[in-house]
């Protein structure tokens, strides 16, 4: 009779299988940024074998030399037939010299650049993912792996393939020369180097828990920095510098113990690798003596036994490096690629197609919505806004009136019902497409370090300077930014601090005005504008609003009295719809919100 296994047992069965596949995936992914630069690769690992071989060389020619010296000390040519041998001796070592400047400067270049593409994979797949991803995200955490552990990946594709092929051609070389030599010695220098390959991947393993637990804690340190260098302004303002540091201080303070932690591990795996290659240049130079003693060995086999000694170090060491470069840079080849295995939420359907023409009538068919682990927003919604319709949406905060405008461009999509955009549903429609046709001043203002005219030019990168300009006077901006000391040209810093509220809203209005969709949505676009201002836009907007589907959501209903329809969204959903006027007469929730707002 067949005993069935429990599913949690199975479970746990699939699990390592699943990881070992993931690794080597993973693993033949990281050889795959190899391929663009194979005949560079192929290069170094030549100069790579050169270095070896030059390296195994000169102590066979020194043997050569100490051994024929007897002969030579009889020779009118003796000095002649030295130099010959110095000579050649210099040629190999100018030969190594070219093959190691090769090796150390283009296999840099070569890991350089692959970091480089690592590096520019990463920037552009953030740029891909949805807005879903970065709520459950943290912007310090995404930088330590775009920046920090990308550093730490060229030096692996540099180092990794020469170091591998130096350490097993220098290590294989010497050894057969002391074989050749004296097979006992070579004996017992080999029965020593299981212990030392244990000892070093003990430490090997270690050194890979500290340090991934350092990029974690780095990352962390980058999210405090980022919060309270940022947010500057708030911090003085309450007097909270000392509050700041001391955070900062048990963060940083994290970090250092697991620096320390990797650092303990570094220094026990260099002394056990130094002490491997001095106890076997003890064991050559006691063995040696012995074994000349014996007669079983000559002096210049002892000379070239102890240059071997030398040569068989190098591996050794190379072997230390290798493996602080595979920890430090295979642990931040794995973040990368958990970043890069992320799927977008939010992507083109197959069959997706781009419109050629783009009304501007909006549908809204059972919609139901709830951002991730929170309650529903938006449950069971109809709604349909004509081509070319000003609508306002209004009522209390955290009802869903902003989620209502993020389902209309896909930067969310709903959990069950349709979104339509001139009767197509929007999952039907390419991304690329759907936000060309839509345009957005969102109520949290966000302007980019540079200048006025590029944060401009922002919303319609190929505009003319003549439409830049427009785009401003119909914001009400062209007056504030030509009294700037540059004029379009001023530099208005990290997320526009040298300009006020006000002054930043117009600035992200006009670059919607620039992009000319037909699709607007403004979210609180008004808010941080004096009531001068505020009429100002006002009046622009109307103008804009000629011939396209504007939604405006608004708070200060003065804003919204002119729309041609406003409705009225409540946690039940829309609960009112209709003109001020005819809204105000039926004394609902519209009435009550604009009663409220006139005795503040």
């Amino acid at each position: 009779m067949q005993i069935p296994v429990p599913e949690r047992a199975q479970s746990r069965r699939k699990a390592p299988l699943l990881s070992r596949t993931i690794a080597r995936q993973r693993f033949r992914r990281f050889l795959s940024y190899y391929r663009p630069h194979l005949p560079l690769l192929a290069a170094d690992l030549a100069c790579a074998v050169l270095v070896a071989g030059t390296a195994i060389a000169l102590p066979l020619i020194a043997n050569h030399l100490v051994s024929s010296l007897p002969q030579l000390a009889k020779s009118p040519d003796a000095l002649a037939s030295i130099a010959a041998l110095g000579a050649v001796m210099l040629g190999v070592f100018v030969v190594q010299a070219l093959a190691t400047y090769f090796v150390d400067y283009q296999g840099h270049a070569m890991g350089a650049r692959i970091e480089a593409q690592v590096r520019r994979e990463l920037f552009e797949h953030c740029q891909k993912l949805s807005f879903s991803f970065y709520d459950r995200q943290r912007t310090g955490q995404l930088m330590s792996r775009i920046t920090n552990d990308s550093l730490w990946l060229g030096e692996l594709f540099h180092h990794g393939p020469e170091d591998i092929a130096i350490a097993v051609l220098k290590f294989g070389g010497a050894t057969v020369v002391l074989t050749m030599i004296d097979p006992v010695i070579a004996l017992l220098i080999t029965a020593l180097v299981p212990f030392a390959i244990g000892y070093a991947f003990y430490f090997n393993r270690r050194m890979n828990v500290a340090l991934r637990t350092s990029k974690e804690r780095i990352g962390t340190i980058n999210e405090r920095v980022e919060d309270a260098l940022g947010g500057i302004r708030v911090v003085q303002s309450f007097a909270n510098e000392r509050d700041e540091l001391q955070r900062f201080e048990a963060e940083n303070q994290r970090f250092l113990e697991s620096r320390k932690a990797g650092y303990r591990s570094e220094a026990l795996l260099w002394v056990g690798m130094d002490g491997f290659a001095q106890l076997v240049t003890i064991l050559v130079i006691i063995a040696g003596a012995i074994r000349i003693l014996s007669a079983n060995l000559t002096p210049a086999d002892m000379l070239t036994l102890l240059l071997c000694v030398g040569v068989l170090v190098d591996p050794v060491r190379r072997l230390d490096n290798f493996i602080r470069l595979w920890q430090e840079g295979y642990t931040g080849f794995i973040r990368a690629m958990e970043l890069l295995e992320e799927e977008p939420d939010i992507v083109d359907r197959p069959g997706a197609v781009p419109l050629s023409t783009v009304q501007g009538q909006i549908g809204f068919r059972n919609v139901s919505f709830a951002y991730e682990g929170a309650p529903r927003v938006l449950s069971g919604l109809d709604l349909d806004i004509e081509a070319g319709q000003f609508v306002a949406l209004v009522g209390p905060s955290g009802v869903g009136k902003s989620t209502l405008c993020s389902l209309i461009p896909r930067f969310y999509d709903v959990d069950e019902g349709a979104v339509l955009l001139d009767g197509r549903d929007v999952r039907d429609v390419t991304l690329d497409c759907l936000r060309a046709s839509v345009g957005i001043v969102q109520q949290d203002v966000y302007l980019f370090s540079g200048s006025v005219m590029e944060n401009l030019r922002y919303g319609r990168l190929d505009a003319s300077d003549d439409e830049i300009l427009a785009a401003a006077r119909a914001a009400n901006a062209h007056e504030f930014i030509l009294a700037l000391p540059d004029g379009y040209n001023t530099d208005i810093g990290q997320r526009g601090v040298k300009l006020s509220g006000g002054q930043k809203q117009r600035l992200t209005i006009a670059r919607a005005f620039l992009k000319n969709p037909p699709v607007l949505i403004f979210d609180e676009a008004t808010s941080a504008l004096d009531n001068e201002s505020e009429r100002a836009v006002q009046q622009a907007l109307l103008g804009l609003a000629k011939g396209r589907t504007t939604i405006v959501i608004a708070h200060r209903l003065s804003t919204v009295r002119h729309a041609d329809r406003i409705l009225v969204l409540t946690h039940d959903g829309i609960v009112e719809d209709g003109k001020h006027e005819a809204l105000m007469a039926a004394g609902g929730v519209y009435a009550a919100l604009h009663s409220v707002q006139g005795r503040i």
